[in-house]
């Protein structure tokens, strides 16, 4: 195989998938500490919309950034309030948050659909990707700060008698996770496909959630799944020229299938089970 063609492949995956990192990095750290947030795909959308925007009226993409990151900040925010202080269901929050990103940066974006901007250069933040990786995988397993994080996702109820705030811990890792989805989403229209169009995530989001169990939870592994779901699209390309012909629906569902794969897995030994998922993931706490 030409060594061009093979280099071409390569830099399509990692301008592709970077997405995946940052949103599955974010909701990995969220779920260490014990809270599952099914928003991915609305905070991605907001991310999205909030940089275009910005980017069009400014021209500036650290204030393009900066506003993206903070509709993140906000909308995490809200999220972890309710789930955190008022107790409510976390997968209904989160599918609520979703379908509120959605239908917000469909009503935000109406106006600027098409719109040409001078989209930035992605290899900045596919560098800051492995790094912040290497970071994450670092803080979770090398300092006191991921010891916390681990300990209030496996049980919140020794986390907290041993005076860890609980509740502050997972506000800020909740808030995390919105940060990295709202970055995923100023890549995709900023970076990746300099426009805005509605929907444009393209079920990122879900696949990001996907790729947290398919990586059992671990950052790096998190970072090779990344790849390899990002390959598989990449994959219909090369077998379509090689003449084998497949519905594209197949490798839509590939991910997917990997993940109920794992799933089956680690499910199939108890042991490997809780060495795997957090104890307390989707367990509200109420300290009272």
């Amino acid at each position: 195989m030409n060594f061009d063609l093979i280099l071409g492949i390569v830099n399509i995956v990692l301008i592709s998938t970077t997405p995946l990192v940052f949103a599955g990095i974010g909701e990995l750290i969220t779920e260490k500490s014990g809270v599952l947030n099914l928003g991915l795909e609305g905070l991605m959308l907001v991310g999205a919309v909030s940089g275009f925007i910005s980017l069009v009226i400014t021209g500036n993409y650290f204030y393009s950034f900066i506003l993206s990151i903070l509709s993140g900040v906000i909308l995490s925010g809200i999220f972890a309030f309710f789930v955190l202080r008022l107790l409510t269901n976390q997968i209904a929050t989160g599918l609520a948050l979703t379908i509120f990103g959605i239908g917000l940066s469909a009503m935000l974006g109406k106006k600027f659909s098409g719109t040409p901007i001078n989209g930035l250069s992605p290899y900045y933040l596919i560098i800051f990707s492995f790094m912040l990786v290497f970071f994450i995988n670092y803080l979770l397993y090398k300092t006191k700060v991921g010891l916390i994080i681990r300990a209030v996702g496996e049980n919140h109820h020794s986390a907290y008698a041993l005076g860890y705030d609980v509740i502050k811990t997972r506000y800020l890792t909740i808030m995390f996770g919105g940060v990295m989805s709202s970055l995923a989403g100023f890549y995709i229209s900023v970076c990746y496909a300099p426009m805005w169009q509605e929907g444009m995530t393209a079920g990122r989001g879900w696949i990001a959630l996907a790729l947290v169990v398919f990586a059992t939870w671990k950052p790096w592994r998190l970072l090779i799944g990344a790849y390899i779901f990002g390959g598989v699209a990449i994959m219909q390309m090369n077998l379509q020229a090689f003449g084998v012909k497949l519905p594209g629906q197949f490798f839509n569902m590939m991910p997917y299938l990997a993940t109920l794969i794992v799933l089956v897995f680690i499910s199939s030994n108890k042991v490997r089970l809780k060495l795997s998922a957090p104890a307390s993931l989707n367990i509200p706490f109420n300290k009272d």
